[in-house]
């Protein structure tokens, strides 16, 4: 069986991860904060790095416990950590 790209895989793991972070959140977040939190997880599974870091700034300004959140959940932090690594 074909390997599929490796660009899907990566877009298939931030996807998941911000799934789960959108299910720990539950009702805690409004439409203002999903949308917010969806810009971020486009550019990061597009691997958009001025987008990801327009997102994250507005995240954190806009919607600071939605940025804690963010930042402390383990694999989208690891996440966040490799795509810095990557200069994005």
């Amino acid at each position: 069986m074909d390997e599929p790209p490796r660009d899907d895989e990566h877009a298939s793991r931030v996807h998941a991860d911000f799934d789960e972070l959108h299910e720990k959140l539950g009702g805690r977040l409004d439409d203002p904060g999903r949308q917010a939190i969806d810009r971020v997880r486009n550019a990061a599974a597009a691997r958009d790095g001025a987008e990801l870091r327009r997102g994250l700034v507005t995240l954190r300004d806009e919607h600071g416990w939605l940025y804690k959140e963010l930042a402390t959940h383990p694999r989208l932090a690891n996440l966040l950590d490799e795509l810095a690594l990557l200069g994005l």
